[in-house]
């Protein structure tokens, strides 16, 4: 990476400029700068603290990490691990995905915070030279010269500045500024639901968590983070401001009713402040990329929540990416092609995924939204309880995805003393 000495607007040069610090921009940087890449990576926030983040750490991701000879490492970090998930309808219990037949290093999902993920592959990128994470540094806008786009304008708290690159990779997540200058063409796949999220203490007595809680309209995953519980719960698209105008109050006795051994617990809950609404959205862009600038994870296709695999073909995403373009990156020279060839890798793998994901909305969710009985268990589901072998296969789908991807660059050499 280069700065001009004498400029009145600050310009940096690199290789490749990655707008987004979340999963799949802070796994392309590292992938990148690992391969000898000069890389820039923009998060426009000054750390990755932000509650109600997907942070599912996937069997297939994991696998990754052990083939970067980083898993026991990570492993160490604070952590949950799920062997199965389970679902509850009404009184009955059911295992929905067994793990524990994977072909995999790792044969469970970790729950792991995604700020911790991230500074973890932060800090390990900057074990590399061509590695720079530039933190409170938010992308703005393109700079396209002769059909072209060559680099981002980009703002800190105190200058304006221009990174050109030989590619800009938008990792800027669902509401990618990046994509929305390029004009990309979004196709909204639909979703009748959304989820608040929200924060209950756990008790030492309290049962493991499970997959869902499904009785009588009313959705709820719980999911353990030691101390406390992340809650998610669902509602019908647009619905919060109905739950809020019947009250706190009713919205407490939902989730009691679904967890019954929340207890006063559900009291914790005192303000609407405490809950976070995240607006469920499926799409993605019918064309990834244009010369010079490449869509992926969320920018290039926003998932639904179901599954917790958003992160995880986020992932997948960047790793195909540094595959194909890492050479490329380092001769200076990546045409449309190369970038087509992203596209092509990557999107049966999103279509299938958010085709299940559909399926699922309206079969399933939408059903249990839609009714204030309980629902019987699904036929599917039933089919499971009495052939444990079918649960191999939503494990097979959740936990590895469609075409899980491997680290074929190869490592550059780090400076002594890095």
């Amino acid at each position: 990476m280069s700065t001009p000495a004498s400029s009145e607007l600050e310009q940096i040069r690199t290789r490749c400029c990655i707008v987004g610090g979340g999963p799949s921009g802070m796994m392309l940087g590292f992938l990148l700068a690992r391969a000898g890449v000069e890389v820039v990576v923009l998060e426009k926030h000054a750390d990755f603290l932000r509650d109600f983040r997907g942070d599912t750490i996937h069997p297939s991701t994991l696998q990754v990490m052990h083939e970067l000879g980083l898993l026991e490492e990570f492993l160490k970090r604070p952590h949950n691990e799920a062997r199965q998930l389970d679902a509850e309808f009404g009184d009955e219990r059911v295992t929905v995905a067994d793990f524990t037949h994977l072909p995999t290093q790792c044969k469970f999902i970790a729950f792991m915070p995604q700020w911790d993920f991230l500074n973890f592959i932060a800090e390990h990128g900057k074990r590399y030279p061509a590695f720079h994470l530039m933190m409170e540094t938010e992308g703005t806008d393109l700079i396209e010269e002769k059909g072209r786009f060559v680099g981002v304008r980009a703002r800190t708290k105190t200058a304006a500045l221009e990174i050109r690159a030989d590619l800009v990779v938008g990792t800027d997540g669902r509401h990618s500024t990046m994509r929305a200058k390029a004009g990309f063409e979004v196709m909204n796949l639909g979703a009748p639901m959304d989820v608040l999220w929200l924060r209950i203490s756990r008790a030492p007595g309290d049962p493991g968590q499970t997959f869902g809680r499904v009785d009588a309209g009313r959705f709820l995953i719980m999911l353990e983070r030691g101390d406390y519980w992340q809650c998610a719960f669902v509602i019908r698209k647009g619905g919060f401001a109905e739950i809020q105008q019947r009250g706190l109050e009713t919205f407490r006795q939902d989730l009691a009713m679904l967890a019954p051994y929340l207890g006063d617990r559900v009291k914790e809950i005192t303000d609407w402040k405490q809950i976070s609404l995240l607006s469920v959205a499926v799409d993605r862009l019918r064309t990834w990329f244009r010369p010079g600038l490449l869509c992926i994870g969320d920018c290039a296709h926003a998932m639904s929540p179901i599954g917790g695999v958003g992160i995880n073909l986020a992932i997948q995403d960047a790793i195909a990416t540094a595959n194909i373009l890492a050479s490329r990156l380092r001769e200076g020279s990546v045409g449309v092609d190369a970038l087509r060839e992203v596209q092509t890798r990557r999107e049966f793998p999103t279509r299938m995924t958010q085709g299940l994901q559909i399926f699922i909305q309206n079969r399933f969710i939408s059903r249990v939204l839609g009714s204030n009985e309980r629902l019987p268990l699904p036929w599917i589901l039933g089919q499971m309880r009495r052939w444990p072998r079918l649960r191999r296969i939503p494990a097979r789908v959740i936990g590895m995805g469609f075409r899980p991807e491997h680290v074929q660059t190869p490592e550059a050499s780090i400076a002594p003393g890095s």
